[in-house]
């Protein structure tokens, strides 16, 4: 360990270890992230083969991803305070365990109950694996290495999700939906036998935590962990289940929407007053971490409407099959793996504030051009716009995740990435909310604009009308079956183009949306005299 490590009173010198390469520990760890972020998204593509095994309706078997996703997002900002009490490598190699036994649970059962049940034990387990090793990568990297870090974390938390589709869509095809679970345990058995064999934590992080450990165990702060798991939960349920129960008509989403704000806003009281806090808000006083982290929450969001928006779009009006559909977007999963490493090698060339305004521009870029597709829109002009969003994605997600951590200390950096990850999950959740509510309203008001300039007085409307009676009535139509059929026809029309002006406006909206945190950049400055960070790889 060098020279910049915290010095604790009282903390006896570890005996050294060998140091270990930190692409061993890299990989060891990234295992485990990767499948937990492909597990969020892989169970979509099964839905209707769980429909037919489980005998449930569509609203019934969207509890399987409710359920995952709310356990994931009641243990992220809980991360630093497990990591306090029971170390990290410990918290992640628990998480690990819970996550294989919970797949395995889920590949063995046959009714809609259990299956829940297991998947909210695998999302808790999958929600501590992404803030824990994000903590030990910023540990294991030393500091001009921090970026390619970054990069590597995320290409597991971005392209995670991206990929899970397509691997699931693949194992449904062709075994069977059991096997999007079991596919995890041979995987998740091989990264924890390589996390307890490489991974260790640097002695001044175990010995600051191990103090910290001691003032918590006689502090335990029962009440905001109790408030956490109320407030988290009602929210993430409001946000999964909001738009099909129509929002705030709903008395049901108006309580638990209730309860959330409540719970969320007596959290952040007793936190910033508990003597050791559960969660760490106070990190947010920081305005580089507060800064990097808010831009973070609404880049995922942007990520998941547009990840929502356009295979919808691709698949309703440009007649995409969903395996087109998943293949149209792996260029730009296919961009970042490939620019994000070279974003972590120019880290510490090039100012993160250019670099992440850079990525926000080219987003809204993007939006724009996607602002303009129409019905004649062909693959190659999705996928040309796609691999100029995955630069910008690429811009983003590395700067961001590293100069949001770059001024919090080694031993509170497990706090500070459990709320990071919680922010960004959080801002998927919302972003995809919004998204799909917006776009059922505006296809609706548009559609119903353009009926009210479709007259039968109008001369261009009576036209069209015509030459479609007289192609009816040439195929066999007798005159009032032609004219209804017509009619019928032009609705369609209708509906197509007030749902392309819909997709337009909502395309535009994502990137204005960006735009607006654009005066957050300013705030991204790595500091001056960053902590020195010692890394043996013992880790």
């Amino acid at each position: 360990m060098t020279a910049g490590s915290i010095a604790l009173p009282g903390a006896t010198a570890a005996p050294e270890r060998k140091p270990v390469n930190k692409w061993l520990v890299t990989v060891s760890i990234t295992f485990g992230t990767l499948m937990g972020a492909i597990d969020a998204s892989i169970v979509n593509v099964a839905v209707p083969h769980l429909m037919g095994s489980l005998g449930v309706t569509v609203e019934q078997v969207t509890w399987v991803t409710t359920g995952f996703v709310i356990a994931t997002v009641m243990v992220m900002p809980l991360t630093g305070f497990l990591a306090r009490l029971f170390g990290q490598k410990r918290v992640y190699m628990a998480s690990l365990v819970l996550f294989i036994i919970g797949s395995a649970l889920c590949g063995m059962v046959r009714t809609l109950p259990l299956l829940v049940v297991f998947r909210v034990i695998q999302g808790m387990g999958a929600g501590a694996l992404q803030p824990t090793e994000q903590a030990i990568l910023r540990q294991t990297f030393p500091l001009e290495e921090q970026g390619m870090a970054m990069a590597v974390f995320g290409m597991a938390v971005v392209l995670g999700p991206a990929f899970g589709p397509t691997l699931g869509g693949y194992i449904v095809d062709n075994y069977s939906w059991p096997w999007i679970f079991y596919i995890n345990v041979p995987i998740g058995i091989v990264s924890l036998l390589m996390v307890s064999r490489f991974v260790h934590e640097p002695p001044d992080v175990r010995a600051a935590l191990h103090a910290m450990a001691e003032r918590q165990r006689k502090n335990m702060d029962w009440a905001g962990i109790a408030l956490l798991i109320v407030g988290l939960g009602s929210l993430q349920y409001v946000l999964e289940e909001g738009n099909r129960n129509d929002w705030f008509e709903s008395g049901e989403i108006k309580v638990i929407m209730l309860f959330a704000v409540v719970s969320l806003v007596m959290l952040v009281i007793r936190e910033l007053s508990a003597p050791v806090p559960a969660v760490d808000v106070s990190l947010f006083r920081d305005i580089v971490f507060f800064s990097g982290t808010m831009i973070g929450a609404v880049m995922f969001a942007m990520l998941m409407a547009v990840t929502f928006l356009l295979p919808l779009f691709m698949q309703t009006l440009l007649g995409f099959t969903a395996t087109q559909a998943g293949i149209a977007l792996m260029p730009r999963s296919l961009t970042m793996l490939v620019v994000m490493p070279i974003v972590g090698r120019i880290y510490n060339k090039v100012s993160p504030r250019i670099v992440v305004a850079f990525g926000i521009c080219l987003f809204a870029y993007t939006a724009w051009l996607m602002g303009h597709y129409t019905l004649a829109t062909t693959s190659r002009g999705v996928v040309n716009v796609l691999i100029i969003q995955g630069v910008a994605f690429s811009c983003l997600f590395i700067p961001l995740t590293t100069v949001a951590l770059s001024t919090i200390p080694r031993h509170r950096l497990s706090d500070a990435t459990g709320l990071n990850s919680l922010l960004r999950q959080v801002g998927g959740s919302i972003g995809l909310a919004i998204m799909a509510t917006m776009m059922t309203r505006f296809a609706t008001r548009i559609r119903g604009s353009m009926l009210n300039n479709l007259s039968l007085d109008r001369t261009a409307v009576a036209a069209r009308i015509a030459i479609m009676q007289r192609m009816l009535t040439g195929r066999g139509f007798d005159p009032a079956a032609a004219q209804h059929t017509a009619l019928q026809m032009l609705d369609v029309q209708v509906r197509q183009q007030a749902m392309v002006l819909a997709f337009e406006k909502l395309f535009m909206i994502t990137g204005i949306a960006f735009l607006c945190v654009l005066p957050l950049v300013l705030f991204l400055r790595t500091p001056e005299r960053a902590e020195k960070i010692e890394v043996h790889m013992e880790m």
